[in-house]
């Protein structure tokens, strides 16, 4: 698993100017992991590649 340092994280295209309910996802070998862009050193999320695919296709609805 590649160190936090190693990844190379990409903010949300919904995140605003404000700074506030921002978050980042990298994908690693294994997993999508998502953290909190204004927090940068608290726990982050692992999620497997089908579950962050589910979860991108139920955020899409609308």
């Amino acid at each position: 698993m590649s160190s936090i340092d190693e990844r190379a994280w990409f903010k949300s295209s919904y995140s605003g100017s404000d700074g506030d309910a921002c978050i980042e996802v990298a994908k690693g070998t294994q997993a999508i992991h998502v953290r909190d862009s204004k927090d940068q050193l608290s726990p982050e999320l692992a999620l497997s590649p089908a579950a962050w695919g589910d979860f991108v296709s139920y955020a899409t609805q609308g």
